[in-house]
This record gives C-alpha cells, sequence and structure tokens, in this order.
C-alpha cells in the first residue's frame, strides 16, 4: 500500500521540469501534489483534526498556485518533494491557527451570550425590570 501516497522524487522532478518547459500539467503531477498533501496529513502532528480534509485541500491549493508561479527554482534547491512538502506543511499549520480563532471567537461569544442571559434572568427573577407606559393623553 506503499504507491497509494509515495512520491519518487526523481519522478516528481521531472514532472515539474516538463511543466516548467510546457506550461501544461500532467495527470501524474496533479496526482503527486495530492499524494504529498495526503500523506501529510497522516502525520502524527495532523492526524486528530477533525478538520483536516479542508488542511488537505488549503494544502493541495498552495502547492499548485506555488507550481503555477514558478516559485520551485532548480538553481536553488534540488528537492522539490522537501519544498512542496514544506508548503503544504505551513498550509496546513495556518488552517489550524484560522480553525483557532474561529473556535475562540466562538467560545468568546457563547460566554458573552451566557453572562447576558444570566444577568438579564437575575434583573427579571428580582423584578428590577419596570415597564412604565407614558401617554401624553
Amino acid at each position: 500500500d506503499k504507491d497509494k501516497f509515495y512520491v519518487k522524487p526523481e519522478e516528481f522532478d521531472q514532472e515539474i521540469i516538463k511543466y516548467y518547459d510546457t506550461e501544461k500539467m500532467s495527470d501524474n503531477l496533479a496526482q503527486m501534489i495530492s499524494k504529498i498533501a495526503h500523506k501529510l496529513s497522516f502525520a502524527p502532528n495532523f492526524i486528530n483534526y477533525t478538520y483536516r480534509e479542508e488542511m488537505v485541500g488549503d494544502g493541495i491549493i498552495r502547492m499548485f498556485k506555488a507550481l503555477t508561479a514558478k516559485k520551485y527554482d532548480r538553481v536553488k534547491g534540488t528537492n522539490p518533494f522537501s519544498y512542496f512538502t514544506r508548503i503544504a506543511f505551513n498550509a496546513f499549520r495556518n488552517r489550524i491557527k484560522k480553525e483557532k480563532h474561529l473556535r475562540d471567537t466562538l467560545e468568546k461569544y457563547q460566554n458573552e451570550l451566557l453572562l447576558f442571559s444570566q444577568n438579564y434572568n437575575t434583573i427579571v427573577k428580582n423584578n428590577q425590570i419596570r415597564i412604565s407606559k407614558n401617554r401624553d393623553d
């Protein structure tokens, strides 16, 4: 089952070179990018998140953006697998930060709502709300 997520670095490098030359993405290159993101999602530091599929999607999008912008420079580095894995890793971390911010915001809202409802119930219970009608008859 190793082939399910395994990407051969030499083939990946060749596919990137082909893409840079022709600007036509092969299915094989697209599958390699998808495999990198999916395999990374099974790493111990990412596997237990409920939004793991969103992380994979973010990673794939970021890697495709880097690929189409030709960010990988073969002169500077000879390991595209490592470069694109780092892009996916950073996308995963950004998704975790975003989800944490959303969770914290929701929790803060729920706490404020709870506090408001408790205060309102206390005021009503103590009969401190008086409704007055002013009529100019």
